[in-house]
C-alpha cells in the first residue's frame, strides 16, 4: 500500500493512501472478580494481557480497521494468526471496494515482525511476486495503522499503560463469556513499559498521533487471555481529522502459526509509485 503523510509536531504519520483515497472519493472469575475489577485489580489484569498471550504461545487473529473522516467511513479487514513467542504474525488484509465501481485491490499478505512489516501484492508498481519491507521504527505511527491492521502483540503491549480502567460487565463472544473492561492508555508511557522489541515502534507512534491518550475496550476470558481489544486512535491528514477504530479478535490459542520471512532476493528494491 502506498503511504500518505500528515504532520504533527514536526513529524508525520504514515497512512495507507489507498484507503485515504477511497475516503476522499466517498485471571479472576465470578461475582467477586467483577467487584474487584472496579479497582486496582482491573488495571493490573488489563496491564498483564501481553504476558498472558506470551504464555498462550499463539492464536488465530481477525482484525478490522475503520477509518472515518467527515461523513465517510471505510473498513479494512484482515485474518490470519500470530506467534507470541517468536513475535511474528501473518495476515491476509482486504481493502474496501472502490466506490467508483472499479475492480478492487487484491488481498495483501502481510508479515508482522519486530521492527518490520513485509507486504506482498502491495500494488503501486511492485511486481506481484515481490515483497516490500518497511522499517516500522521509521513510521511515525509505529505501524499501528499503516498496514491496515494493528499488530496483535503491539495492541496488547499498549495495554501495559492502561489507566482509569473500569469493569463494564460480562458479555459473550462466539458463545464464550468474557469480561469487558474499558479505559485509556498512553502511547508514550506504553513505549517505556513495553517489551524491548516494540518500544521503538511505540515511541515513534507517540510522536505521530494527534492524541497520545487512546481509549480502549478489552475483553478477557476467565484465564486472563485477551480475546478482543479495540483501540480508538486519532490524527490529522491534509488538515482533516481522521478517527481510526482498530479491533483485534484472538481465538484458537495454542494453534501453531507458521511465518517464513522472504529471502533477500524476493524483496523489492525498486521505486514505488506514489
Amino acid at each position: 500500500m502506498v503511504v500518505q503523510q500528515h504532520r504533527r509536531r514536526g513529524g508525520a504519520v504514515a497512512v495507507a493512501a489507498t484507503v485515504v483515497g477511497v475516503m476522499a472519493a466517498t485471571g479472576c472469575s465470578g461475582a467477586g472478580a467483577a467487584e474487584d475489577s472496579r479497582g486496582q485489580g482491573a488495571i493490573d489484569e488489563v496491564r498483564s494481557a501481553a504476558d498472558a498471550l506470551a504464555a498462550a504461545k499463539s492464536a488465530g487473529a481477525r482484525t478490522s480497521m475503520e477509518m472515518a473522516t467527515g461523513g465517510t467511513r471505510v473498513t479494512i479487514r484482515g485474518e490470519g494468526g500470530y506467534d507470541f513467542v517468536r513475535r511474528m504474525g501473518r495476515l491476509t488484509v482486504v481493502l474496501p471496494q472502490d466506490p467508483a465501481g472499479e475492480r478492487g485491490h487484491e488481498p495483501i499478505t502481510e508479515l508482522l515482525t519486530p521492527g518490520a512489516l513485509y507486504m506482498k501484492n502491495r500494488g503501486a508498481g511492485v511486481p506481484a511476486d515481490k515483497w516490500v519491507r518497511v522499517d516500522t521504527t521509521t513510521l511515525a505511527d509505529g505501524n499501528l495503522v499503516t498496514g491496515g491492521a494493528t499488530d496483535p502483540l503491539a495492541a496488547a503491549e499498549l495495554l501495559r499503560a492502561a489507566e482509569q480502567v473500569t469493569y463494564v460487565g460480562e458479555t459473550e463472544l462466539s458463545g464464550q463469556k468474557l469480561r469487558h473492561f474499558r479505559g485509556t492508555t498512553d502511547i508514550g508511557r506504553a513505549a517505556k513499559t513495553a517489551e524491548p522489541h516494540v518500544r521503538a515502534s511505540l515511541a515513534a507512534a507517540a510522536r505521530g498521533f494527534t492524541r497520545d491518550v487512546v481509549p480502549f475496550d478489552a475483553y478477557l476470558d476467565d484465564s486472563g487471555l485477551l480475546r478482543k481489544v479495540r483501540h480508538r486512535f486519532s490524527f490529522v491528514n491534509d488538515g482533516r481529522a481522521v478517527a481510526v477504530t482498530s479491533t483485534t479478535v484472538l481465538f484458537d490459542f495454542g494453534t501453531p502459526v507458521r511465518v517464513r520471512l522472504p529471502d533477500r532476493e524476493d524483496i523489492y528494491s525498486g521505486k514505488i509509485k506514489a
